[in-house]
């Protein structure tokens, strides 16, 4: 039997939100939790976290790993068995399909998001999983991609930070000083999935989709032809080859390249935390010194869109139409609100607080997450590498965050026209002269058409 849903709007958020959720008591004595997290150490966290829960509730936790590339076949294939878990940690991809299909309860959900309170979420987080009257889903974390940029050199040359085309462009011009400095390190090598996450942080700086409401959308080719005359000025501005991260990591790490775009997951290797991917910007490939030259812009813009984009990857906790709703909702809170710093300490670098703070502090989580470790082979709290302007950076991404067809629900179809690589083909193409602007973006709008 599925418990009734209280009201949840109307409870305070705080340390003991998730204890006053369910005044009446969930009648389950345990709940399954599907987690993609299945790497040993990052198990264990959420094992911990379950069995703090149980000693605070009385309800045990099964944490069960599910490797990603199998979780939506097993979400459908438990959904019509009527054995879906209780919740599910799950990428953006979901969030608006599963509800849609019936395997998330979005009633939950929001109920949760209400008693913790909006205001304290980021909004693009929750701009992403928004339902007609709610959200599909409980955000957790994210990471947004970065303009990385030698700030040390930026500072000396006068130069702007490099968060639109224009700085980017003027940038180059005054410190592209090939072999010794490259101006910039951009994703060329076709079949990388890097060069596709590059591209669509590109063309969404300047508010260019290839989906709309209705699905596919042609591609304006004023705004089209300004993304690719900027890519292929970057593209220019690199080392010669087929690019994509391990370049552009090691020539920025070298001390070669003034800009590159990467995951927050250089944060820890920037501060020679990791042995197998230290700096060598100088002969001690612990130091911390290319990170405190350092800057970096989430937030980038293009000439058609000048309130700009941040590419954006989130992590959501689903509650199912299978769950025991009061249980399930009590144990998302509770990894929300009490444990939430714990939530975040999985993987610091790469899950930014996507809940900022609760009503005794709205930056807590920002507070307790820049503290929290970070690296491999040796540890330090990203607070203490980077200055606190650079943490708001970092984390403010997820205020703006954007992905191709979130807003108009037509994000599958986005995904199938990334993962045809016709973009990044014919990106190169342009970059390689092989056709004109004009003639590449009536190509992409032909091909791209093809795609449902």
């Amino acid at each position: 039997m599925k418990m009734q849903k209280t009201g949840l709007a109307a409870l305070a958020s705080g340390a003991a939100v998730a204890a006053a959720l369910f005044a009446t008591a969930a009648s389950a004595q345990s709940i399954r939790f599907w987690t993609t997290e299945e790497q040993p150490d990052r198990l264990a966290k959420q094992q911990a976290t379950g069995e703090a829960f149980e000693s605070s509730t009385g309800i045990s936790v099964e944490v069960i790993p599910v490797t990603e590339s199998d979780l939506g076949q097993r979400a459908t294939a438990a959904f019509a068995a009527g054995d879906l878990p209780d919740v599910i940690y799950h990428s953006l991809q979901y969030a608006l399909p599963w509800t849609e299909a019936g395997i998330l309860d979005s009633e939950s959900a929001t109920e949760i998001i209400d008693a913790l309170e909006v205001s304290t979420f980021a909004p693009g987080a929750l701009a992403m999983a928004a339902t007609d009257d709610g959200y599909a889903s409980v955000p957790v974390d994210g990471w947004t991609q970065m303009i990385v940029y030698r700030k040390d050199l930026f500072e000396a040359a006068g130069l702007s930070a490099p968060n639109s085309y224009e700085n980017v462009l003027a940038a180059i011009e005054s410190l592209h000083n090939p072999p010794d400095m490259y101006g910039f390190v951009a994703a060329t090598k076709v079949d990388e999935n890097f060069m596709s996450q590059v591209l669509e942080h590109v063309f969404l700086a300047n508010g260019v989709s290839p989906v709309g409401p209705g699905g596919f959308q042609p591609l304006d080719e004023a705004a089209t032809t300004e993304v690719l005359d900027f890519y292929k000025a970057i593209a220019q501005a690199s080392p010669p080859g087929e690019l994509f991260w391990k370049q552009s990591r090691e020539l920025y790490f070298a001390g070669r390249a003034a800009m590159i775009i990467w995951s927050p997951f250089i944060l820890d290797e920037l501060a020679g935390l990791r042995d197998s991917a230290p700096p060598t910007i100088n002969d001690d490939p612990t130091s911390s010194e290319l990170a405190s030259k350092t800057g970096i812009v989430t937030n980038f813009s293009g000439p058609s869109n000048p309130e700009g984009a941040a590419w954006g990857d989130l992590r959501y906790f689903g509650i199912t139409a299978d769950a025991d709703f009061e249980a399930a909702s009590e144990f998302v809170a509770f990894a929300m609100d009490e444990a939430y710093t714990d939530t975040l300490a999985i993987a610091p670098e790469g899950k930014f607080p996507v809940r900022r703070g609760n009503a005794d502090n709205p930056t807590a989580f920002v507070e307790a997450w820049s503290m929290l470790p970070v690296g491999v082979d040796r540890k330090a709290p990203l607070g203490e590498l980077y200055s606190q302007d650079m943490i708001d950076e970092i984390v403010g991404g997820l205020d703006v965050a954007q992905r191709w067809g979130v807003a108009d629900g037509q994000l599958s179809l986005a995904s199938k026209i990334i993962n045809s690589q016709v973009i990044n083909r014919l990106v190169r193409e342009y970059i390689d002269g092989v056709r004109d602007a004009a003639a590449t973006v009536a190509e992409l709008n032909a091909e791209l058409s093809k795609i449902n």
